[in-house]
């Protein structure tokens, strides 16, 4: 372990210049509070290029051959990705019960759905959808596309792997766990049949070229990721949403996110368990957000 005594010391006016490059980049926000937490989590870095100040830090994330590499090595330590199965049930019951039965209607001619799983961490997220798809049985012999990004490349790597343990279940229905991982050793692997109905990449929403290249979605869940962000990043991302989602295709937040000075292109969906929000079709009226 990295000794206390040998953290770097992080300057007030070094910090602002690591701040505003990580949020120019990916636009993840720390605010002034955040200041002794990249101190922290980032001395190391300094110790294994044999740095022996952040302002030299700072110059090889813009300047040397390794700055990608190592601004990628960076985002991955200062970012905490803390999240389980069946998150947020309403919401979850919401896509099932009533968002899915719709898009199956929708798309009944071409038989194919495509969702994103925006900021998916170490995939509960996207596996859920899977587990929730399968569930509903609606969509037998349909081409499911869910598609989880992030821009964290090391919860990337365990979400392929599709390991988890005992903390990640902690709304999971036992009769579901059963169902869809296999148990050994006290850690749980998904299952096959969930695992091909996923895929994963690491993406940086502020990358617009990228985000265009995901094409046109159903459904974009992005919750709790755009906390991360201030203001200016939070419009740009949701104004990719709206061009990435087809006419009436569905946006979820997570409970504590909301549209309000972001955005009045989308309408706000008073479903039977939750609300949502849909980029409008033609002619359709429905309450602005």
């Amino acid at each position: 372990m990295f000794a206390k005594e040998e953290v770097v010391s992080l300057s007030e006016g070094d910090f602002r210049l690591l701040r505003d490059l990580i949020r120019d980049h990916c636009g993840i926000f720390f605010d002034d509070g955040s200041r002794f937490l990249l101190e922290r989590r980032l001395s190391r870095r300094l110790k294994l290029y044999h740095l022996s100040d952040f302002r030299d830090y700072y110059r090889l994330l813009l300047y040397d051959r390794r700055k990608d590499e190592e601004l990628t090595a960076a985002i991955d330590i200062l970012t905490v990705n803390e999240t389980f199965f069946f998150r947020e049930q309403n919401q979850l019951k919401a896509f099932s019960e009533e968002i899915l039965p719709e898009l199956r209607e929708t798309n009944k001619e071409k038989r194919r759905i495509r969702i994103w799983s925006a900021g998916c961490s170490s995939g509960e997220e996207p596996y859920t959808i899977a587990m929730l798809i399968l569930e509903y049985g609606g969509l037998r012999g349909w081409d499911v596309e869910i598609l989880g990004s992030d821009i964290n490349q090391r919860v990337l790597t365990a979400a392929r792997r599709g390991v988890y343990r005992k903390n990640s279940f902690r709304s999971a229905e036992t009769h579901l766990i059963g169902k869809y991982f296999r148990e050994e050793g006290g850690a749980f692997t998904i299952s096959e049949e969930v695992k091909r109905l996923v895929s994963f990449s690491c993406l940086n929403l502020l990358d617009p070229f990228k985000v265009r290249f995901m094409g046109q979605m159903d459904a974009i869940f992005c919750r709790n990721v755009m906390i991360y962000f201030d203001h200016v990043t939070r419009k740009k991302v949701v104004d990719n949403f709206y061009a990435n989602l087809v006419e009436g295709g569905y946006l979820l937040l997570g409970h504590a996110e909301s549209l309000m000075n972001l955005s009045t292109s989308f309408a706000l969906r008073h479903l039977k368990n939750d609300m949502v929000y849909q980029k409008p079709v033609d002619k359709a009226v429905y309450s602005k957000c």
